[in-house]
């Protein structure tokens, strides 16, 4: 054995081994208790980063721990292939997307494989593979089957530089999610997908999933966005085709409606301004409105304008005239896009009004004050429930009371329902984009949509296209692709050219790594029950709610329409924090980024690994460091150097399998140290995946270890079988984290099974428990004394331990001792008058 650590060949040697052997191929094993560990799979980008490396070391030292413990791990990986960056990267190197995808994917393969991890490539796949988005396109037919999937004329996020639609989930503070160009609104037909009929599902299981961070699940929360109000209708003058329809959650301030608010966006704001003087106003507000950043109107944080229409509408309860406006700060997305302005009693209506010189009306009181204010004496609106005042019959009850009564007698008359509003809207999925699935349905003069029929698809993306250069799709220009004949007549028919939203082939690929090799359906229903739902999922919280969202709103879809018999995706969620460096994210545009590949050069594959999951717990921000990944080489270094010193004698001995009672002084203490670190480690693995804590303490082993050997008695018999135990536990312990370096010093041992295979350790309890404890004694709760004890001494004869010392009985002579309190292994309290 080498006394140099070489960590290049041993690595590319067992990652030959492995593979030639098929070591992480698994199949369905009803004797075995399944656990399917999955990390959110990689966009082929070109290279993976540290934060891939950080995230895949996460999963793989789940997979190799729970197959040591006798689980049947399903560990696959694959590729979310689909997407814009591969069309602009394509434009940029001026090569096709797919050559580009294929290329990248054959590169990151590599990497991957470099690092050791255990997956089951024999199910790989790219999402990019006709004969993935075969499946999606049936399942598009299926949804449309059943009304899911439709189509309409709506206002889209459009990203000018992306050429593209994007969902509400993309839009990050007004910006594209990928490119971070502003978003504008634009009008135009769209596929969607109806996420909304599963969204009180969606917010119940929020309260269920018991395995997921409950930041994430309030995050889901917050967007799917469950209100509790009133749709209250207002009559507009002089129109009785006409009316403006509110959502509102304050009914109870009706009485102080004094005008209204319409999103730029909504539909009646033509109708309302036709004809009148200040049409062209309104119309060139609307335009302008539009192009100012989501983020900036729903935050607050434009300045707050708007124009009359030249059209009023009444006031439900008062029957006053309300003059109604086009507002910047009003949205479709929320309630109706139309907003009763309430200026006393909402900050930004009270703006509004004082800028345009609106009517302000007092109609709530706070609860501990008869004073009511004029609407000259407010500096700001009084937004709190309260009393209500200056309304009718209504004024004297409580704005919780006030809410239903005024919401009941409005309903009676036709003109309100209670009624319960989502801030969550439909998933746009039309993509104006090249690569991507293309959506499977066709558009005839005759028949109008058709969907291609299923014994024709997949819809195959045409890949002899050449991009345009300004980044738009060729499919709307390519005949060979868009002409076709119609399905249901077979006259003359265009095919639809959007293609689908890149998050919708994220949204299933974790059932189909179940049974990836089926082809004449989606899913193998036995393999899928086998494996799913992912017993455990690793990924970043920036997808939780985009990825993570439409992932289970897929699976209630699929579950309802019979390919599935579960409910949730997902039993377990682990989303671990970013990679920093120099205080700051990893990226090429702050110019901190470590390229894996040049830490695998220097240190190894099992260097990087071990660095990334001792610097920081999984679900903390890891901060890079240099010093650091240094500290991880030179501990593998120790751990290679102690075995190879001592190979000649751990070879002639078997491990220590005795009682401990047969052990004396320093081999005692580290048999027992052996135990100790099993139990902590198994611990901190299988139930909080805390690596750095087990690896510190596999650390604290190692030094032991040393320190016996050197000082130890090397004459006794049991010498070098306790180090050998020592040592296998070390190298079992730490294989599941650097799987090369541990496999090599195992065989050196004289073993001929992968470590893999190896059963995990369990630890005694008899050998776990310290034979001295150091027991603090305290009175009245500070501490006067400490002594040395038996493990195994009893409470009472801890007791009087404590009362028998010297320096316990100065402070409790002659005082009445109420009570004595043991911490069993740690203190006793002595409570005295």
């Amino acid at each position: 054995m080498d006394m140099k650590y070489h960590p290049h060949a041993i690595e590319e040697k067992w990652q030959r081994l492995w593979e030639s052997e098929k070591l992480f191929e698994v199949k369905e094993d009803p004797s075995k208790e399944k656990f399917y560990v999955l990390e959110m799979f990689p966009y082929p980008s070109g290279r993976i980063h540290m934060g891939h490396v950080r995230n895949y070391s996460i999963g793989d030292v789940v997979a190799r721990f729970l197959r040591m413990n006798g689980y049947n791990v399903l560990h696959p990986m694959g590729w979310d292939a689909f997407g814009m960056p591969a069309e602009n990267a394509a434009i940029k190197a001026g090569i096709h997307p797919a050559k580009w995808t294929y290329d990248n994917i054959d590169y990151m393969r590599r990497q991957l494989k470099r690092l050791g991890f255990s997956y089951d490539w024999s199910r790989e796949f790219a999402t990019c593979d006709p004969s993935y988005y075969k499946w999606e396109q049936l399942f598009f037919l299926k949804m449309y089957e059943r009304g899911l999937a439709y189509r309409k004329k709506a206002y889209v996020n459009w990203c000018e530089h992306c050429q593209t639609v994007l969902a509400n989930e993309q839009v990050e503070q007004g910006a594209c999610w990928r490119c971070e160009n502003p978003v504008i609104q634009k009008e135009m037909e769209q596929w969607f997908l109806k996420i909304t009929d599963y969204v009180d599902e969606l917010l119940d299981y929020t309260y269920r999933l018991e395995g997921w961070p409950e930041r994430v699940l309030v995050m889901q929360r917050n967007w799917i966005g469950k209100s509790h109000g009133s749709e209250i209708d207002f009559p507009v003058e002089g129109r009785d085709d006409l009316k403006i329809t509110v959502f509102t959650t304050r009914a109870d301030t009706l009485f102080g409606a004094t005008f209204m608010s319409l999103a730029p966006e909504h539909p009646l704001v033509p109708e309302l301004c036709k004809g009148k003087e200040q049409e062209q106003r309104v119309l060139a507000f609307v335009e302008e409105a539009k192009k100012a950043k989501r983020s900036d109107r729903t935050e607050d944080l434009l300045e707050k304008e708007g124009v009359f229409t030249g059209s009023y509408c009444i006031n439900p309860v008062t029957g006053e005239r309300m003059p109604i406006f086009v507002a910047n700060f009003v949205v479709m997305e929320y309630g109706t896009g139309a907003v009763m302005a309430v200026p006393a009693h909402d900050q930004r209506d009270f703006e509004f009004a004082k800028k345009y010189n609106l009517p302000i009306k007092v109609v709530i009181r706070p609860e501990d004050s008869d004073l009511i204010p004029s609407a000259e004496e407010l500096d700001h609106a009084f937004e709190d429930d309260g009393v209500l005042v200056n309304s009718g019959q209504f004024s004297g009850l409580s704005s919780e009371d006030a809410r239903r009564a005024i919401t009941e007698h409005l309903a009676a008359q036709g003109m309100a329902r209670f009624q319960v509003q989502y801030r969550l809207r439909d998933w746009g999925i039309s993509r104006q984009r090249y690569w991507g699935a293309p959506i499977p349905v066709v558009y005839c003069d005759s028949c109008g949509i058709v969907p291609v029929p299923e014994d024709q698809l997949p819809v195959v993306l045409p890949l002899d296209l050449e991009l345009l250069p300004n980044g738009g799709s060729p499919l709307p220009v390519s005949e060979s692709f868009y002409r076709t004949s119609c399905p249901k007549c077979g006259g003359p028919a265009r095919r639809e050219t959007d293609t689908m939203d890149t998050f919708v082939e994220s949204s299933w690929y974790f059932i189909r790594f179940a049974c990836a090799d089926e082809n004449s359906q989606p899913f193998d229903p036995e393999r899928v029950r086998h494996w799913l739902p992912v017993d455990q999922y690793i990924g970043g919280i920036e997808h939780a709610v985009l990825h993570l969202l439409y992932s289970r709103f897929f699976v209630k879809a699929l579950r309802d329409m019979g390919y599935v018999d579960f409910d949730e995706p997902f039993k377990r969620l682990l989303t671990q924090g970013m990679v920093i460096k120099d205080g700051a994210k990893m990226s090429k545009s702050k110019g901190n980024v470590v390229d894996p590949d040049d830490m695998i050069a220097a240190y190894g594959a099992d260097t990087v690994r071990l660095f990334c999951l001792f610097a920081s717990p999984p679900e903390k921000d890891l901060e890079w460091s240099d010093q650091g990944i240094d500290g991880a080489y030179r501990f593998l270094g120790r751990v290679w150097r102690f075995v190879a010193e001592n190979i000649e004698k751990l070879r002639e001995v078997k491990p220590f399998s005795g009682d401990i009672s047969g052990l004396q002084g320093p081999l005692a203490g580290l048999y027992r140290k052996s135990h100790q670190t099993i139990k902590k480690v198994t611990e901190d693995i299988r139930d909080r995946y805390h690596f750095n804590t087990a690896i510190a303490a596999i650390m604290e082993l190692v030094n032991l270890m040393y320190q016996v050997r050197d000082r130890g008695d090397e004459k006794d018999p049991a010498f070098w079988p306790v180090l050998r135990h020592a040592v296998e536990t070390t190298v079992i312990l730490l294989s599941p984290m650097v799987p090369h370096i541990t496999e090599e010093i195992w065989h050196e041992l004289g073993y001929d099974s992968f470590l893999l295979n190896q059963p995990w350790p369990s630890y005694d309890e008899k050998a776990v428990q310290e034979d001295e404890l150091l027991i603090v004694i305290q009175v009245n709760g500070k501490v006067r004394d400490r002594m040395t004890v038996s493990a195994g001494t009893s409470e009472e004869e801890l007791k009087k331990m404590a009362l028998e010392r010297e320096k316990i009985r100065q402070y409790v002579d002659g005082k009445e001792i109420r009570k004595i309190v043991v911490v069993p292994g740690k203190l006793v309290n002595v409570v005295v008058a």
